[in-house]
């Protein structure tokens, strides 16, 4: 009986043991916990992007996505197509390269619409071209008798002619949203953020690279505006602002809104020494 008193005490000393200890850490942390002062956290730098808007929906570019897309639109109002035609094309060029002008594909294909030289669409180089590419994309698609009451995916698997054709189907909601937005018909809704800034500007080459893919000079748009495709003006503004990366444009002014690469996410503003009628800005 002593012995087992002996064990009985023994196991009460370490319990009381260990309790204290455990009390003494649950303080312990108890003390560090509420002596640790929360931490701020610091907003999130700005990431290079370019959003767009339409229709009560928006999404985000990169900006070489954004670039393409804007050519893609510019082109179309060169041949006066209608909206419908940019539909299409967006769709085809999700599918085929997700807007990246890529040099490989399938077999020969190469660039934003992934076009084969051996079928007859041109020469690689060519082909690598955003604005031949999507010219020759529109010449074989208004070739297609009724192409715009044709469900989306039938008009772009016409001119394609992909193993699944039904797979530019996906596409059309984005299509439509950006071709609301791209195509200016939305007004100025087209923005980039660019963190890293500009570079060195080559403004010569911006207006000359413009007028090549609309056809129109952006210091004087031509008069009256009745476009199928959007409005002219908002677009090619657009198009400044999202090959600004490239060309080194710092702003875009058009009307009373200005765009400016060192505003970060305030997106166009609305400015009192606004652009004369009919002419774009571009510094």
């Amino acid at each position: 009986m002593p012995g087992k008193l002996r064990r009985v005490s023994a196991f009460f000393k370490i319990l009381i043991a260990l309790t204290v200890v455990c009390g003494a850490l649950v303080a312990g942390g108890y003390y560090v916990m509420s002596s640790v002062q929360p931490l701020e956290v610091a907003d999130p730098e700005p990431t290079e992007a370019c959003t767009y808007t339409a229709d009560g929906e928006a999404d985000t570019l990169d900006p070489a996505q954004a670039a393409n897309a804007a050519t893609i639109s510019g082109v179309a109002f060169q041949r006066n197509l209608p909206r419908e035609a940019v539909v299409i094309a967006f769709a085809t060029v999700w599918q085929e390269s997700k807007f990246y002008n890529i040099e490989y594909g399938d077999r020969d294909s190469v660039g934003l619409f992934q076009q084969r030289p051996s079928q007859e669409w041109g020469e690689p180089d060519q082909l690598m071209d955003p604005v031949y590419a999507t010219g020759a994309f529109y010449d074989r698609l208004t070739d297609i008798e009724g192409y715009t009451d044709m469900p989306v995916y039938e008009a772009a698997q016409a001119v394609q002619r992909s193993a699944d054709g039904f797979a530019y189907d996906q596409h059309e909601q984005v299509s439509r949203v950006m071709a609301e937005a791209f195509t200016g018909a939305a007004g100025p809704t087209v923005s980039c953020v660019l963190p890293d800034g500009v570079g060195k500007a080559d403004l010569d080459a911006a207006r000359a690279e413009m007028a090549r893919v609309f056809g129109a000079d952006p210091g004087s748009l031509p008069p009256g505006g009745a476009y199928e495709t959007g409005d002219l003006g908002w677009a090619m503004a657009q198009w400044a602002v999202a090959s600004a990366k490239e060309y080194g444009i710092s702003s875009v002014t058009y009307q009373d809104q200005r765009w400016r690469a060192d505003a970060g996410q305030k997106g166009w503003q609305t400015v009192p020494d606004a652009a004369p009628r009919g002419e774009i800005l571009l510094s």
